[in-house]
């Protein structure tokens, strides 16, 4: 469908190609001579994988990998406000999206919040994406939503607490859809499973700090780098959160900090693999290769060679 709208637009015949296939397919373009840059988006192990072998034939290689992208809830944030943001960020398009907001960190009293956050996430309503008032759709297929359902099963196994469960998802008309409601898991270490994988579904894992500092420390410790949020009512908590955390998309009061697409998408750490960001003018510098010619026209004959460099004050005629 993509090529085809492309081009009864008017692209011309050749310039978009879309391949279907798997690791054969990677291969062949990570290794020929006619393909000179890839730009990736995906999982940690195929881009890691694309990468290597990418830069070892000599090409460009961008990747764009796994994220677990958090915010941080102060207790002087706007409550009403910051429920709706995190309910929508961390559960709106199923969770299926790179900036989707997967993991809270609740500082001080708004571990309070939890109930709040849960009575908005029931609100949403579940169901065929082309259906009119459906906020969450399916999951892009079956193995991705039995993987989802086993990481929560997992998780709870673990210790989580399962403070709302969307497994068994039914929607009339679509018995054999891939859906999975809002889920939602409390009282998450570092080592559980659902904070350490990307499950890229409608799961938030739900995480406590006594202090910004603490939650500051918490969000930098996580090997992931693609973007984090801070909710408060305080420029200098939001000043001192923007300058100590080291990820690459930062939002104050923004559930999901995507900046407009001039500006370069600019996740780091473990969220990336390759020196230059998507977008904006990293993104043109990416698919452009600099050629610098250096020209002198002043002789009509004579002797043009020399031992040193030609800088400027230091040409002398033959």
């Amino acid at each position: 469908m993509l090529a085809q709208l492309a081009s009864e637009a008017g692209l011309p015949e050749g310039v978009l190609n879309i391949i279907h296939g798997g690791k054969e397919s990677v291969d062949f373009i990570c290794d020929n001579s006619d393909i000179r840059a890839i730009s990736f988006v995906g999982s940690n192990a195929v881009g890691e994988y694309i990468h290597a072998r990418g830069t070892a034939t000599g090409k460009r290689v961008q990747a764009n990998l796994g994220a677990k992208n958090h915010a941080t809830i102060l207790p002087d944030a706007d409550k009403e406000e910051t429920v709706k943001a995190i309910a929508g960020a961390a559960f709106g398009a199923a969770g299926q999206r790179c900036m989707a907001l997967s993991a809270i960190i609740l500082v001080g009293d708004t571990k309070e919040w939890l109930s709040d956050i849960v009575e908005e996430a029931k609100k949403l309503r579940v169901g065929s994406g082309f259906e009119e008032g459906v906020d969450i759709g399916p999951l892009i297929s079956p193995e991705a939503k039995e993987r989802a359902e086993q990481i929560i099963g997992q998780a709870v196994k673990e210790g989580a607490t399962l403070e709302l469960d969307g497994r068994g998802t039914v929607v009339p008309g679509y018995k054999h859809g891939n859906f999975l409601s809002p889920t939602i898991l409390s009282n998450i270490l570092p080592s559980n499973i659902a904070y350490k994988e990307e499950i890229f579904a409608p799961v938030l894992v739900c995480l406590e700090a006594d202090t910004l500092e603490d939650a500051i420390s918490l969000t930098n410790a996580n090997p992931y780098g693609n973007g984090c949020s801070v909710f408060t009512s305080s420029g200098a908590s939001a000043r001192k959160f923007q300058h100590e955390i080291d990820v690459g998309q930062v939002g104050i009061n923004v559930p999901i900090p995507v900046p407009l697409p001039f500006f370069s998408f600019t996740g780091s750490r473990g969220s990336i693999r390759g020196d230059v960001h998507f977008y904006g003018k990293q993104g043109v510098n990416f698919y452009t290769q600099i050629k610098t010619i250096t020209s002198n026209w002043q002789y009509r004959g004579g002797h043009l060679g020399g031992a040193t460099m030609p800088i400027l004050g230091n040409s002398k005629k033959g």
